[in-house]
């Protein structure tokens, strides 16, 4: 989603085709930034939101809002920060706390305290002292399964990492690719976490052993290679085992017709990484009023309960409650795998390149 995220991630019902993406620019140009009247929002591939809310910010505040969208959350962030000096819009929303130290390291943000920042909860605001980001979203990165498939082949679905690696998963997982993808990434942040700065290659060896595949972007992950999801089912996909989000289960539930009583995926709880997104006022806007009035909008009330039920992310601040449709097939991570922020700007770009020649080649 990118994706709490995001399911930043991720969100499902962008790959379902099932919810409406409003103002989208698809001119790759970020000149409509120049009119004061319009503010350019550069963004990943899964930004949703109401049409009803987004029109009323834009009635409100007299802005008009232009989205570009980027490709992953890896690839928006990579794009951003070669076009730092000339960006292509104002507000750059979905990076992430994998990805937050480049952002930020590469000068991408110029500071704005967004107004509206007291509510939202302290665990998720990493750059407090600073304000280069706020915090948007939050959510799981974790392991979904198909649960039909696990049924009709009377095998229980894995509960861990160290599940995955076992004989009886050989040949089901999917995942992304950690140098293009945000889940992806989270996802080998995830071993990192459980497996120590040692340990994780030996994890990945095993996996890489047991079978699994890597392709670019979660869109494909999900909607392509995995058999649980409705695309994935479309497009004839045999892995029952998918890195995605433990938002995806509720998005499948909601957008299937008719709804089921229980969602049709399953998160194996012990696979999964807290996730993190955040919007930035990008250096060298052309629209700085119109970006700081953006990122109030992406913490008010009203885009903050939009969110789960667009983008299948939970909100950040303590005043927005959950739409029942979303609270009632909510997946609950007790204890997410978490990592500093300075860990993973540390050890990241090491980390990554370790990964792709380990498991690459």
């Amino acid at each position: 989603m990118s994706t709490t995220i995001k399911a930043t991630a991720v969100a499902v019902a962008a790959g379902l085709g099932l919810v409406t993406l409003s103002a989208c620019g698809g001119s790759g140009s970020g000149e409509d930034s120049a009119d004061s009247h319009t503010v350019t929002l550069v963004s990943h591939d899964s930004w949703a939101v109401s049409k009803s809310v987004l029109k009323d910010f834009e009635k409100r505040s007299g802005y008009k809002v232009t989205v570009l969208k980027d490709g992953d959350a890896g690839e928006a962030v990579n794009k951003a920060v070669l076009s730092k000096d000339n960006p292509q819009g104002d507000v750059l929303f979905g990076v992430d706390n994998t990805l937050l130290s480049r952002a930020l390291d590469n000068g991408l943000f110029q500071p704005y305290e967004a107004k509206g920042l007291d509510r939202v909860r302290p665990e998720y605001q990493l750059d407090k002292d600073k304000h280069r980001v706020t915090p948007i979203d939050t959510g799981d990165i974790c392991v979904n399964y198909d649960k039909k498939y696990f049924a009709d082949h009377k095998l229980t679905p894995p509960a861990s990492f160290d599940d995955l690696a076992e004989p009886a998963y050989k040949n089901l997982l999917v995942t992304e690719n950690v140098s293009t993808s945000s889940p992806g990434l989270g996802f080998l942040l995830g071993s990192a976490a459980q497996y120590g700065d040692g340990g994780w290659q030996g994890y990945w060896k095993k996996l890489k052993a047991n079978g699994v595949k890597v392709v670019d972007s979660w869109e494909q992950a999900y909607n392509e290679e995995f058999s649980g999801s409705a695309g994935g089912r479309k497009a004839g996909g045999d892995r029952p085992l998918v890195v995605s989000y433990a938002s995806s289960p509720p998005a499948e539930a909601i957008y299937s017709d008719p709804q089921p009583k229980t969602a049709p995926t399953g998160v194996a709880a012990g696979t999964c990484f807290r996730q993190t997104e955040f919007a930035g006022l990008l250096s060298h806007a052309k629209n700085e009023k119109g970006g700081k009035a953006l990122l109030d909008f992406l913490i008010a009330k009203e885009f903050q309960q939009d969110m789960p039920l667009n983008m299948f992310v939970d909100p950040v601040t303590k005043d927005a409650a959950l739409p029942a449709d979303y609270a009632k097939y909510d997946v609950v991570v007790d204890h997410p795998k978490t990592m500093a922020p300075k860990k993973i700007a540390d050890n990241r770009d090491a980390w990554v390149k370790s990964w792709t020649s380990l498991v690459l080649k």
